[in-house]
């Protein structure tokens, strides 16, 4: 059982940003970071199932918007590494949620760096910056409320409202940070938002063209490509139906209860396996077992 367990770890691990050993999120002992142990956001962002599903939607749902994408398409090699593109991002939520909060604020200071130098137009014209207020607090959003969604629904669908709200409140520091402005504290204002740019969204080929490239990521194994195709199922399952529908995405009933079936099944076996994530390794910092 030990070397399954260590073989399902090594492969879990190689999808992350500590694949990237840039962070060690076990030092130095006693240094909270930006939230803290007793932070909703430690919670929400501390289940590796939840994060990867939420995360595949919020790549999904991000593509809709053409000058967010445009800065991506244009900036960055994610179609020819769409694992290294990944890795990436998995470093900056985990080390801005669980690391110290020097690697926190290095982390920020990094991607506002680069962000300055990501500017461009889009197919239509428009001028585009990744440092835009506007276009932070979209990836923002995208991301968050596809984590929390998620974590509803594989990992603690009893958590309050109230702690939702929290959770939404807490980690908006980070996207204040990189210079998102009027960014959602609470459900309300994150439906609000949602409903506000609507309108903004829409499918074209890129879009179509980067659902094609998450649908057809290469696995990490052959073992492992089940429970991938599982996963990107379950990413398209969580997005909203507007936007399902936009990017022509349809899944029955059945399909839709086989999926969570699916994950929820799998989901305690990838718990047990995971041992030294990132939460694990804050939680040894913290002097937390």
């Amino acid at each position: 059982m030990e070397f399954i367990r260590s073989r399902i770890e090594t492969q879990l691990m190689s999808l992350t940003g500590l694949s990237l050993g840039q962070l060690d999120l076990e030092n130095p002992k006693g240094d909270p970071g930006l939230f803290g142990p007793d932070s909703v956001s430690w919670q929400v962002h501390g289940d590796f199932s939840s994060m990867l599903i939420g995360g595949i939607s919020a790549l999904m749902l991000q593509a809709l918007h053409p000058l967010a994408l445009a800065g991506v398409w244009d900036h960055s090699n994610f179609r020819q590494d769409m694992l290294g593109r990944l890795r990436r991002t998995s470093q900056f939520i985990s080390g801005t949620t669980f690391g110290s909060r020097k690697d926190a604020e290095w982390l920020i200071e990094k991607v506002r760096t680069i962000h300055l130098q990501v500017v461009g137009h889009a197919p239509d014209g428009r001028p585009y910056a990744a440092s835009d207020p506007a276009l932070l607090t979209w990836v923002h959003v995208a991301e968050v409320s596809n984590f929390l969604a998620a974590h509803l629904r594989y990992r603690n669908p009893h958590l309050s409202g109230a702690d939702q709200d929290r959770y939404y409140s807490e980690i908006a520091l980070v996207a204040e940070r990189l210079g998102a402005q009027d960014v959602p504290r609470s459900r309300q204002q994150m439906s609000e938002y949602l409903q506000r740019i609507r309108p903004q969204l829409l499918c074209d080929e890129r879009s179509r063209e980067v659902l094609h490239l998450l649908l057809n990521a290469p696995a990490p194994s052959p073992l492992a490509r089940p429970l991938g195709a599982l996963m990107m199922q379950a990413g398209i399952d969580l997005l909203p139906d507007w936007a399902s529908a936009l990017l022509d995405q349809h899944q029955s009933p059945l399909q839709r209860r086989m999926i969570r079936a699916g994950v929820k099944r799998s989901a305690p076996l990838l718990r047990w396996a995971m041992r030294n994530g990132s939460v694990q390794r804050a939680h040894r910092r913290m002097g937390l077992l």
